[in-house]
């Protein structure tokens, strides 16, 4: 059996929880106010810290699911998506629809898993 690991841990949630060699994080739009690439772009990057921070990385994902509130931006969530990607490192993916996330402003919302 090994240890549970947290980061960020606040009352609500952790930036990161790491168990059994996979990191378990969210990430959420940093400006409720932006369009969706930059919206996108911002929580790539932010995602992209946290997993350094646990000693993963971009190429190192396993499994994501992105929340969408349209589906009207799943081109442009992807365009920034790809761009983020190492080539070759795409993990399984889904991309889901949903009526609203927590801000009324988000218009994007990403779960990931990836291996340390």
């Amino acid at each position: 059996m090994s240890d549970i690991q947290r980061a960020g841990t606040t009352p609500r949630y952790s930036d990161y929880t790491l168990h059994n060699g996979v990191v378990y994080c969210v990430e959420v739009p940093p400006d409720e106010a932006a369009d969706i690439r930059t919206q996108t772009a911002a929580m790539l990057a932010s995602l992209e810290t946290l997993l350094a921070s646990a000693g993963s990385g971009k190429d190192r994902l396993l499994m994501a699911t992105l929340y969408l509130t349209d589906m009207a931006d799943y081109d442009a969530v992807n365009a920034v998506w790809e761009a983020w990607l190492p080539p070759g490192c795409a993990p399984s993916r889904a991309c889901v629809q949903v009526v609203r996330l927590a801000a009324p402003g988000w218009k994007v919302e990403i779960a990931v898993q990836a291996a340390v």
